[in-house]
């Protein structure tokens, strides 16, 4: 009997994360042609590598295109050929769109929420020019439990992102094929598959609340090693006759 790896064990429990994901949520059914947003970093590189396999082999059959979107006003080299290899790799082409913000004209939000909007919009755009129905974004469980933790703590709600969001305004669908996978297993997989890391320099990054959302898991996780999975099933069991209720 051949042994396997710890890589090849490493792959395969990332793999089935995301078959769990897929079915469990309902994220891509036959006849899907899914935008990757790629850009450049561990999860999105590992989200074109994870989904390509799945194009190849299993079902449902679904169809790929990659986008990779540059933020103009913010320092950032990314390497498109190597991004464009990782891509063909797996028969899938990838487009390039650039565009920018202006901090100064929106007092309201922050200039990390106003970047991530115009990188969206832009994928909007590039998904509905290239025929496609659904987004797949990178985001892994990490993010999603940092969101819920984040929305409790300053905007006095329970959410998250979910693994599937249908935009009816936009006539898109965002799925989140990553969202049962660990940071730290796409982490390992990152050094193993010896994905290139992107140079980003964000002016901005050091505001940003998500650092502290960040810390305080990994926090909770050394009180309490289990702590991951009831926060995950919380977000399914809400007990509502244990919750406060104003009266009408």
């Amino acid at each position: 009997m051949v042994k396997m790896t710890e890589e090849a064990r490493l792959l395969r429990k990332v793999e089935e994360k995301v078959k769990k994901a897929i079915f469990d949520y309902g994220l891509i059914v036959d006849g899907d042609r899914i935008l990757v947003g790629l850009s450049g970093g561990k999860d999105s590189l590992a989200l074109l590598e994870l989904l390509g396999r799945r194009a190849r082999i299993f079902r449902p059959r679904f169809e790929l295109v990659a986008a990779h979107v540059v933020m103009e006003n913010i320092p950032y080299r990314s390497d498109e050929a190597y991004l464009r290899s990782v891509a063909a790799a797996y028969d899938v082409p990838l487009l390039v769109e650039t565009t920018r913000f202006d901090a100064s004209t929106d007092r309201r939000h922050t200039p990390c929420f106003l970047c991530s909007w115009m990188r969206r919009k832009a994928l909007f755009e590039l998904a509905k020019r290239h025929r496609c129905n659904k987004i797949a974004l990178g985001h892994h469980q990490d993010d999603l439990l940092e969101t819920l933790l984040m929305n409790m703590l300053y905007q006095g709600a329970i959410g998250t992102m979910p693994p599937l969001l249908r935009m009816d305004k936009f006539e898109m669908t965002l799925i989140r094929p990553l969202c049962l996978v660990e940071e730290r297993e796409l982490q390992q997989l990152a050094v193993w598959r010896a994905y290139r890391r992107q140079d980003k320099v964000c002016p901005y990054e050091s505001a940003s609340t998500r650092r502290g959302a960040k810390e305080l898991l990994a926090h909770l996780e050394r009180l309490h090693p289990d702590v991951r999975r009831s926060l995950w099933s919380s977000l399914s069991n809400v007990q509502m006759d244990y919750l406060p209720r104003k009266i009408k």
